[in-house]
């Protein structure tokens, strides 16, 4: 769960074994319980537990992959003889 800021709303993320994750607004404190409900599922704040680890790894692997495809695009591009943006 994550809390309520002045740019967004309550929100609660689910996180696979693997680090995938998604992120639902869930409309404050009473949608919390309705997911731990809906989906039999322990819920954490993350304000005290912080984010889990596969989440964070995954999002770190998510920006090298990013990263390394802007080189390559920009390789290309100065391969082509293309100046840079």
């Amino acid at each position: 769960m994550e809390p309520e800021t002045v740019v967004n709303e309550m929100s609660v993320v689910l996180v696979d074994e693997h680090g995938e994750f998604t992120r639902r607004r869930i409309g404050g404190p009473k949608g919390i319980d309705a997911v731990q409900k809906l989906l039999g599922v322990p819920v954490y704040d993350v304000e005290e537990t912080g984010y889990p680890q596969r989440m964070r790894e995954r999002i770190e692997y998510e920006r090298i992959l990013r990263k390394r495809e802007e080189q390559r695009r920009r390789r290309a591009a100065f391969d082509r003889g293309e100046l840079p943006d």
